[in-house]
């Protein structure tokens, strides 16, 4: 696996844009939202579910007549060492747009903390989001957990495992659906000093891999790569769908050929014009499933 980089904000652009709004001085995060943020939204900024300062997250609210709506809790990646919720507020606003309640969390970053912080930051925003669903316009029988890169892996660890929600009296069949976005799910042995950097220190290594941990009990699951991403290359996909497998998981695999790693999490953006047809296929996915086992019964674990 190539090394897990940062996504650079100004390569989600597309190049007669950039080159046109860099003209007017804009900042790069300016650069993308002044693009793609172009309708009005209802947010909820800066909502709490910890206590460290980055234990924050936004929501972003469909219309009124959409809802009840499937919530996306939607985790970006930054090889565990960067970024912020602010900036993917395209994100955000697209999902909305198309007919969710999406929460964007931050987490806790490396060197700062280390593993499995973010994963369990990742559990106790997913934690918040299946308990405060029905008040934010959400269906609570319909939470989904997507992420891309490094945040593709964080969700996959809460959806792998069950001790990460237990930790927060939460039951994992709540979980409708796992959605990951360019994912690294199995990169041992560690090749690249991103890896090396967060998870030399931690024993077993085995312990940290989707594709090695994700037990029967992970929730239905829609893997999406591009064939063109060297950052994380499509093997992780495939070999966590190989687990999952075996594991009678229903799983499926959408590989987009001549898609980035940029470039994937781009398509949620009107910039992409659903191509590569990443909002179409999670459309497809969300529609198609059950609803979580869910109601006051799944969220909260029974008492043992």
């Amino acid at each position: 696996m190539a090394s897990i980089l940062s996504l650079p904000i100004l390569s989600l652009l597309a190049r007669p844009v950039l080159a046109a709004l860099a003209l007017v001085g804009c900042a790069p995060i300016d650069l993308l939202n002044a693009v793609v943020v172009t309708t009005p939204e209802e947010r909820r900024v800066g909502l709490v579910y910890g206590d460290d300062p980055r234990q924050k997250l936004d929501v972003y609210l469909p219309p009124a007549t959409a809802r009840p709506a499937p919530v996306i809790v939607f985790v970006y990646g930054g090889s565990w060492t960067g970024g912020a919720r602010e900036q993917y507020r395209f994100v955000g606003q697209e999902l909305a747009a198309r007919g969710y309640v999406a929460v964007l969390p931050d987490y806790r970053l490396h060197p700062k903390a280390r593993w499995p912080a973010f994963v369990e930051d990742t559990a106790a925003a997913v934690a918040w989001t299946l308990r405060e669903a029905g008040g934010l316009g959400g269906d609570p029988g319909r939470v989904f957990l997507m992420g891309h890169s490094a945040g593709a892996y964080n969700v996959a660890m809460v959806a792998a495992e069950a001790k990460w929600l237990a930790a927060h009296g939460v039951d994992r069949k709540a979980i409708a659906g796992l959605i990951g976005l360019a994912g690294p799910y199995d990169f041992l042995p560690l090749d690249t000093e991103a890896t090396k950097a967060v998870f030399a220190q931690v024993s077993p290594l085995e312990a940290t891999q989707p594709a090695l941990v994700a037990d029967a009990g992970t929730p239905p699951t829609l893997l999406l790569h591009g064939t063109a991403d060297d950052t994380v290359y499509p093997r992780n996909s495939r070999r966590l769908a190989e687990r999952l497998t075996a594991m009678g998981v229903p799983v499926e695999v959408k590989l987009y050929p001549g898609v980035t790693h940029a470039g994937i999490v781009l398509s949620l953006s009107p910039l992409s014009r659903n191509d590569p047809p990443v909002p179409d296929d999670l459309a497809r996915f969300v529609a198609a499933a059950r609803p979580a086992a869910q109601s006051a019964s799944a969220v909260r674990l029974s008492a043992r």
